[in-house]
Formats: structure tokens, C-alpha cells, sequence
């Protein structure tokens, strides 16, 4: 069985699979909401997540009459949010190994680099 990201599927396939047209599988293509992996002889073959977000994209311009430009935002929001709740996910595993009383040990302040960053000080 192949991985989740493993690209395998030719575009007239998924195309089949999804009931479109192949052009429509190239247009969203060039207005950058998919991406398929190209062979060295530039043939675009789709993973199973790229099935699932094409999926997604067909749900929302299908049957909740979102637009392109909107559906581009949605798509952005969402590996947004995908990327916070991992940042926070990774917050919460530090925060775990703070000793019982709340404390964190000296030198153990969590600073992470990103948009937010978070402080955590030793009551005095």
C-alpha cells in the first residue's frame, strides 16, 4: 500500500475518481491550490492528500458556492490553524515537564521562536 503523501495517481485518474475534467484539475493547479509532484518527464501525479484537499475544494465550490479566491483563504486559514495547534501541542509537551509546583527550573524558561512568543518566569 502506498503512504498518504506518496504520489502515484495520474491526473486522468483523479480525475475519474473525482467526476471533473482534467482541466479543471490544471486550472486549480495554476491558481496555486494544489500541487502535484511532476515525474522527470513533467507528468503531475497526485498523492492521497492531494486527493483529499481536491476533495475539500469540490466540497466548498460545490456545495457552499465558495469562490476560488475564497476557497484559496479557506485553504490558508487552515494550514494556519494546522501549524498553531502543533505549535500549541508542543507548548503543552514543555509545559508538562514542569516540575509539580509549577515551577519551572532555572535556565528552563520556554522561549520559542515564532510570531507568539511565550515566556514562562519563576514566581519570586
Amino acid at each position: 500500500m502506498h503512504s498518504y503523501d506518496e504520489p502515484v495517481y495520474l491526473i486522468s485518474v483523479v480525475a475519474n475518481m473525482l467526476n471533473i475534467h482534467p482541466q479543471t484539475l490544471r486550472q486549480y493547479e495554476r491558481d496555486g491550490l494544489i500541487q502535484p509532484a511532476r515525474t522527470q518527464g513533467r507528468m503531475r501525479l497526485y498523492s492521497q492528500r492531494d486527493i483529499d484537499r481536491m476533495k475539500m475544494i469540490l466540497r466548498l465550490t460545490r456545495d457552499m458556492g465558495v469562490n476560488l479566491a475564497g476557497v484559496d483563504v479557506i485553504l490558508r486559514l487552515k494550514e494556519q490553524m494546522e501549524k498553531m495547534e502543533q505549535e500549541l501541542e508542543y507548548l503543552r509537551e514543555e509545559l508538562s515537564k514542569v516540575n509539580r509546583n509549577g515551577v519551572v527550573p532555572a535556565g528552563k524558561a520556554v522561549v520559542r521562536k515564532s510570531r507568539y512568543d511565550l515566556v514562562i518566569f519563576e514566581d519570586q
